[in-house]
């Protein structure tokens, strides 16, 4: 297909496919004449992907460029390109220096040592995480803190399932993907059911019990 069709299909404008064709995000297409490129479903592919990693995932272009890197390079261990893509999820939170986020990083060791979690040192993931520690307890909520664990308990079933679907792709490039993908977008989506499981549990328990349930105003207590 030629480049305005590509673009029509993938949702992307022609000056966009070819900046991203200029950086290295997508290869470039195959040359048919000195001003004309063929391109396939590769490449539509690959421009869906960015979009996604872009807008959904929130990921910065430099870091899209690292990830697909890391993706395109068959040497590279598929965990690898997990981790690339893991370090390129926008930080949760970040923590200013200080005694509060020291504590809040050796709080974080101490949760990797209980749980025996075998994460390189430095990583991002730990540090975003000190960071929400550090914002909570400045706030008044380190009580949330306690919670860790329960966090935890979620965190490695959901973990476990992402890696369950991404084992089951068969081609290397279906692999990579689906680690790419479901590591970034997976974090979009834990976060919108989690949000989506709080308003659920709000109106059960509170909303009903304003309908007449044991916080309403009728029964025993309020006589």
């Amino acid at each position: 297909m030629r480049i305005g069709e590509l673009s029509r299909r993938s949702g992307v404008p022609v000056p966009t496919i070819k900046f991203y064709v200029r950086e290295r995000l997508l290869p470039a297409g195959e040359l048919t004449s000195p001003n004309q490129a063929d391109y396939g479903p590769d490449h539509e592919r690959r421009l869906r992907l960015i979009r996604v990693l872009l807008e959904v995932g929130g990921l910065s272009l430099a870091a899209i460029a690292e990830v697909l890197e890391a993706a395109d390079d068959p040497e590279q261990p598929v965990l690898r390109v997990l981790g690339r893509a893991a370090e390129g999820v926008p930080p949760l939170g970040e923590g200013e220096a200080g005694p509060e986020l020291e504590q809040a990083r050796e709080d974080v060791a101490e949760l990797l040592r209980r749980r025996g979690w075998q994460v390189d040192e430095g990583a991002s993931a730990a540090e975003s995480l000190a960071g929400v520690i550090a914002a909570l307890r400045g706030v008044g909520h380190g009580g949330l803190v306690d919670l860790m664990d329960v966090y935890a308990d979620a965190a490695e079933t959901v973990a476990g399932a992402d890696l369950d679907y991404v084992m089951s792709r068969v081609a290397r490039e279906e692999l990579v993907e689906g680690v790419v993908v479901g590591t970034v977008l997976g974090e979009a989506m834990f976060g919108a059911l989690r949000r989506l499981a709080h308003e659920d549990v709000s109106v059960r328990r509170y909303e009903s019990r304003g309908a007449g349930g044991p916080l309403a105003g009728g029964g025993a207590a309020g006589a």
